[in-house]
């Protein structure tokens, strides 16, 4: 997503956790436009307050953010066995963090009556997850209840006027995509197979796949008159199998 934005010329605030070094080499790649790395931890508000202020000070404004953080616990683990440290854990990082984020940043925008959000979902939002509810409740959050909310308030604080489109907020929900998070699992064949077997367009996706919907929908000349929408990039999934072949008997189908 930064080097998208990045060949769109775009300023960059660069978010980290934990890998500083990581986003510090991602900004010296980024040399040609400017940039600057800024370390918190997005569930904490004192934190996010300061990212902000940083942003703010460094250029003056803010005119989109990119709500992309969260994680994934990559074991499955159903609900009637999820511990309550996972499911608050899980919501803290993928939607409470979410919420600080969005909120200091509509401040900006009701101080520059400009700005507009993209938040990143996920098809867990739109499907369901055995194993992940956790993960699933807290992007279905975000692809809905959130994006339309937020999306009616930012008009009031960024609002639309002959020359600007207004404040706008829509939500991608990928799917599975080509990532870190992900490499160990697509290296079996089986689980490529059972995943794409859901998809009109039977491939993972690539992260460029995600930047590129992403920036479209940051653009107020490309998106202008688009807002509350939640835009799905994956292949034209319709949902993941419930039961695997083997595991249906036909004498009781």
């Amino acid at each position: 997503m930064a080097r998208a934005f990045a060949a769109e010329g775009a300023r960059l605030a660069l978010h980290y956790h934990s890998q500083r070094a990581v986003a510090k080499r991602l900004a010296a790649e980024l040399g040609t436009v400017e940039s600057f790395v800024v370390g918190a931890d997005l569930r904490d508000e004192a934190q996010v307050r300061t990212l902000f202020a940083e942003a703010g000070r460094r250029f003056g404004r803010v005119d989109t953010l990119v709500a992309n953080a969260g994680v994934w616990c990559e074991r499955d683990i159903a609900v009637a066995d999820m511990s309550l440290a996972q499911w608050q854990d899980t919501l803290a990082t993928d939607l409470t963090s979410v919420f600080l984020c969005c909120r200091e940043f509509l401040r900006l925008a009701r101080t520059q009556q400009q700005g507009n959000i993209v938040l990143i979902g996920s098809t867990a939002a739109v499907f369901g997850e055995p194993g992940h509810g956790d993960y699933a409740a807290a992007k279905a959050a975000l692809a809905y209840g959130l994006t339309r909310t937020l999306k009616n308030e930012i008009a009031r604080f960024a609002p639309h006027t002959a020359a600007y489109c207004g404040g706008r907020v829509n939500c991608v929900c990928p799917g599975w995509t080509v990532s870190p998070l992900t490499e160990r699992h697509l290296q079996n064949h089986a689980v490529v197979r059972r995943v794409t077997a859901t998809m009109a367009l039977p491939q993972i996706a690539r992260a460029d796949d995600i930047a590129n919907a992403v920036v479209y929908l940051a653009s107020d000349k490309l998106a202008r008159h688009i807002t509350g929408q939640t835009l799905v990039v994956a292949g034209g999934m319709e949902g993941r199998w419930l039961w695997r072949p083997e595991e249906v008997d036909p004498a009781l189908a």
